[in-house]
């Protein structure tokens, strides 16, 4: 199942409660807001790096340009997609999961 969270993990527990639900295997992608979830050093860092123990970690190129993110500053591991790449997820994932 593809797993997208666009909610920062500072403003809502979207990405808290997808990680806690979210089964082994799983793709997680963090679009819009939730990229914040995908950077080193945050509250929410420590819970992501557990997840890519099990699950796939991506965050969406062009929103992590549009807040000055550099890919320098995410966690290892995990992998920047562009639109291209959200559609292919989407379509090799037999579900999607929007954590809102």
């Amino acid at each position: 199942m593809l797993h997208t969270v666009n909610k920062s993990p500072f403003a809502t527990n979207s990405l808290q409660t997808c990680l806690g639900l979210a089964k082994s295997g799983s793709t997680l992608l963090l679009i819009e807001d939730g990229v914040y979830g995908a950077l080193v050093g945050t509250a929410a860092a420590e819970a992501v790096v557990q997840a890519l123990q099990e699950m796939h970690v991506y965050a969406l190129g062009p929103d992590l340009k549009s807040r000055g993110i550099e890919k320098e500053k995410l966690i290892e591991g995990i992998e920047v997609v562009g639109y291209d790449g959200f559609v292919e997820l989407a379509v090799a994932n037999d579900k999607v999961q929007n954590w809102l």
